[in-house]
């Protein structure tokens, strides 16, 4: 049985949403993420749509997963060879008419998931205009920042923590292991100054131990596209334990819209 959308009729759309199915809305990037994995990890957003669809369906809910905006918005990755970003002004309009033509048809169970933090104030920003006008709450998953915070929790290392590296590197390797390319992984460059110092994270540079916020590119402070340490030590067993806490996670919150969404 299929839950997305776009490989089932209009009719079974239409009998599945009146009867209560949870919309998802998944979303990620086009984007480096180093040498190892591939450039859409709106791919993966989308395959975890797919799995807490099946999972809220053991739980008693129905969800359908619309195709995936696979642009992120523009942030750091301004350049790089295949990628594309939006503007934020357009991102943000285009999960808003994604939304509204849920709720144009009379549903008010809508869920975002999205794979890029770049996505996160868009997604946010159009969740908030979406309540303003028509009183629907949209959560969103964010799940490369939840992922973030599972990743040492469930053991994984300090090391491969980073852009190009976990938690995506070991989700990607699980989910979606034939568009890995774990072998070419390697080691974060050593980057440049910004300003007489080296970056501390993405957009970030410190002085006298205070961190200032600054526009940056991907190369300023990941090389390659790799920002962890050493991105060598994802693997797919880690992958599947973040993983599965995010797709119970989603499946609950679609049971409590199938509960509590008017």
């Amino acid at each position: 049985m299929t839950d997305r959308i776009a490989e089932l009729t209009a009719p079974e759309v239409a009998d599945r949403l009146a009867a209560g199915a949870v919309a998802l809305l998944p979303m990620g990037s086009l984007e480096t993420h180093g040498p190892a994995l591939p450039m859409g990890d709106y791919v993966v957003a989308e395959e975890i749509a797919a799995r807490i669809a099946a999972a809220a369906r053991l739980a008693g809910a129905d969800a359908l997963v619309a195709p995936a905006i696979p642009f992120g918005g523009e942030d750091f990755f301004a350049g790089v060879a295949g990628g594309i970003t939006l503007s934020v002004p357009t991102l943000t309009a285009v999960i808003e008419e994604m939304a509204e033509a849920f709720i144009r048809i009379g549903t008010r169970r809508i869920m975002v998931v999205n794979g890029h933090a770049g996505t996160i104030a868009p997604a946010e920003a159009a969740a908030r205009a979406i309540r303003h006008r028509h009183g629907v709450i949209v959560p969103s998953l964010h799940l490369w920042r939840e992922a973030g915070r599972l990743h040492g929790e469930l053991g994984g290392a300090a090391t491969s923590f980073g852009h190009g590296g976990d938690p995506v590197a070991s989700v990607t390797m699980y989910l979606r292991p034939d568009l890995c390319r774990p072998d070419r992984a390697r080691e974060k460059h050593a980057t440049g100054p910004y300003l007489g110092t080296p970056p501390t994270g993405f957009g970030a540079i410190r002085a006298h131990g205070v961190d200032f916020a600054v526009p940056m590119w991907v190369e300023e402070v990941a090389p390659g596209g790799v920002a962890a340490p050493d991105p060598r030590g994802a693997n797919a067993a880690h992958g599947a334990a973040i993983a599965e806490r995010l797709i119970a996670a989603g499946a609950a919150m679609c049971a409590q819209l199938r509960d509590h969404a008017p």
